[in-house]
């Protein structure tokens, strides 16, 4: 397949991706609730070993959507999910900064857990992955920085928005005819 195939297929069987960013927002939001709720140490904790519940939640949502949330045949679906390791390889500075220097970790976390949304961005050739990727950062140091009492707090709910605007974004964007052609041509493919 060529490139351009291989997108369209990766948008027939991923639809327009909404399960993970849904899954992003609930459990950004739930990191916000309880931060009001718990002591900052365990709010931590929950920030710590809460993002495992991620993917189990996107799991449950694609049932709704009917999108493969990962897709082994594609290899654009393929590069997704090595993004989404990559990611995830930066538990290696979250836990010692949990462990030495908490106060980061809200940090480090926020920005990091939304960086394999620029490769997105690439595969499905608009700038909302990028975006979010960017604004999250800027939005999750600048709250960091003006709320020290209530980092969790702050940075929850600024990704929230982002999630929002972003999930916004990714059920209305509009799709030329051509890649309709082409995700009619993968999907009948697939079918």
């Amino acid at each position: 397949m060529t490139l351009e195939e291989l997108r369209a297929d990766f948008e027939c069987s991923a639809k327009r991706s909404l399960s993970m960013p849904i899954a992003g927002a609930i459990y950004w939001l739930a990191i916000a609730i309880v931060s009001t709720q718990v002591p900052e140490t365990v709010g931590l904790l929950v920030l710590l070993f809460g993002s495992g519940s991620i993917f189990p939640i996107a799991l449950l949502i694609s049932k709704i959507t009917k999108e493969e949330v990962f897709s082994s045949k594609n290899p654009l679906a393929k590069l997704m999910g090595m993004s989404v390791l990559m990611v995830n390889l930066l538990w290696a500075v979250h836990i010692p900064l949990f462990l030495y220097s908490p106060e980061f970790l809200t940090l480090s976390v926020g920005i990091g857990l939304g960086l394999h949304w620029i490769v997105y961005s690439w595969i499905i050739q608009h700038p909302l992955g990028v975006v979010h990727a960017c604004l999250r950062t800027v939005l999750v140091l600048t709250v960091w920085f003006s709320f020290p009492g209530s980092r969790l707090l702050a940075v929850g709910l600024s990704i929230v928005l982002v999630y929002i605007l972003s999930l916004w974004q990714m059920s209305t964007r509009k799709i030329s005819q051509n890649k309709i052609n082409q995700q009619d041509a993968a999907c009948g493919a697939a079918a």
